[in-house]
């Protein structure tokens, strides 16, 4: 989430926005709401989109497929980790007490000096598969909105745990873009860009699901990621399965366009499948803001698999408080059916198990885990706070103090740890940071707290072992 920058630092903001946002009173908010307490479970039902699986099938007979590990052998830009991954966006902190990470991996230049690209939400296998591995693989899948607008949302694949040969430090890593399918005047299927924020992903079996700020849900299917180059010669046009033309090439266009298939220029395309829209009535006017009732936004997401029997999503909302709109959000959970992958429903409806209103605003990002809850807070270009609340008296009531964090964290994904006999595994605690280096910024150069764009992970141990 993009937000305006102040026109300089203030150390020590944590600890003053954190008094500010416990002295403000809940207007507008039910009577008996205050941080913290229980929310209307219902405000987070969904039901279901459109049918897309015929445009889909239809776009799967004229595109070829590909798999996501020869998506990620074929990656044609690499990220950098260890001693090679030198953007440091934690520095010591705001306060002097940032927690640094134990993994780290940096984009290359173009995609961590981008301003037509902002990375926002985060997910991975482990949030797929209990034995954590697609394949022979453990992708990481993060997402990037266009700031500039018409080429919507593209994702990256990368697996931390696959050295390039020759190039220990080196990972590589491919984007693909996310389309939404439709029919043209001619009933020839067709697709355009998915323009939404993206704030958070979330990959439970062969789906992803986006979230659609204002709406609910978007879901993608794996096996449903089209290759536009399967010849890797961009030079020449591909002839496709319908016996068309597909072009890499032109940036300018998108979809079937007098009979030739366009992608911005990405090898890559992903259709939507599906999508879940809220059942109540949206109450929030802005991505900014929020109220206290009616459908919340749906800012971030992720899933929790601590309990194998009930995998859920985890959804929340996104909130920049102010006088008119105190509120901090709200925090949800739907239930996953893990025989298909796709949201536990009846007679079309995904029914909440469970909300809370947050106990703080500025949440960029929230993960589940055993019953404890972690935070992303952020607030422009200082350091960002990293939280843990748990359920106690039947209200969400913060655990432990603040975690001094990168700045511009987002989305979170919690790596479990399934996969090791017994759950011995270690977890980790993955997110990314939206905002470049920009040297002519010079909130974004402060040499304790500055900015850049990385992948990054802390020991859950190490999370829960601070005061």
């Amino acid at each position: 989430m993009t937000l305006r920058k102040p026109p300089g630092r203030y150390a020590g903001w944590i600890a003053t926005a954190v008094a500010v946002v416990l002295s403000v009173p809940a207007f507008g908010s039910p009577a008996h709401a205050a941080p913290g307490d229980p929310a209307a479970a219902s405000s987070f039902n969904l039901k279901a989109g459109p049918d897309l699986s015929r445009h889909v099938a239809d776009l799967k007979a004229a595109l070829p497929t590909q798999g996501v590990q020869i998506l990620l052998d074929q990656g044609n830009r690499v990220a950098k980790t260890g001693a090679s991954c030198t953007t440091d966006p934690f520095g010591a902190g705001d306060d002097g007490k940032a927690l640094a990470p134990v993994r780290k991996l940096c984009w290359d230049s173009g995609d961590s000096a981008t301003e037509e690209w902002i990375p926002q939400g985060m997910t991975g296998v482990s949030d797929a598969q209990a034995d954590e591995l697609w394949g022979s693989r453990k992708p990481l899948v993060t997402a990037w909105y266009d700031k500039a607008g018409g080429k919507g949302v593209r994702l990256s694949f990368l697996d931390p745990e696959t050295a390039i040969p020759g190039d220990p430090d080196g990972r590589r890593y491919r984007h693909v873009l996310l389309v939404e399918p439709y029919y043209n005047s001619y009933d020839h299927v067709s697709y355009k860009a998915v323009d939404i924020h993206a704030g958070g992903i979330a990959w439970y079996k062969n789906y992803l699901y986006v979230a659609d700020t204002m709406n609910g849900l978007r879901v993608f299917d794996m096996r449903a990621i089209l290759d536009l180059n399967p010849d890797q010669n961009a030079s020449v046009d591909d002839t496709t399965l319908d016996g068309l033309k597909s072009n890499v090439r032109d940036e300018t266009q998108i979809g079937r366009q007098d009979n030739v298939y366009y992608s911005h220029t990405y090898r890559y395309v992903m259709p939507q499948v599906a999508s879940w829209k809220f059942v109540s009535a949206q109450g929030n006017s802005s991505a900014g803001t929020c109220v206290a009732t009616g459908a919340p936004k749906a800012s971030y997401i992720s899933i929790d698999r601590s309990a194998a029997a009930a995998p859920a999503l985890i959804m929340g909302e996104y909130c920049d408080s102010d006088d008119t709109h105190p509120e901090k959000g709200r925090i949800g959970t739907l239930p996953i059916d893990d025989a298909t992958g796709l949201l536990k429903s009846a007679n079309g409806v995904v029914a909440a198990t469970g909300a809370f209103y947050l106990p703080r605003d500025l949440t960029q990002g929230a993960a589940r885990y055993g019953g404890t809850y972690y935070f992303n807070r952020s607030w422009t270009t200082h350091s960002g706070s990293l939280r843990r609340a748990t359920v106690s008296g039947g209200r969400l009531v913060d655990y432990g103090a603040n975690i001094t964090n990168a700045v511009g964290p987002e989305d979170l994904y919690f790596e479990h740890g399934q996969s090791v006999p017994g759950g011995g595994g270690t977890q980790y605690l993955w997110s990314l940071t939206e905002h470049r280096m920009d040297t002519a910024d010079p909130t974004c150069t402060d040499t304790g707290s500055p900015c850049g764009r990385v992948i990054y992970a802390h020991r859950v141990s190490d999370v829960l072992a601070r005061p």
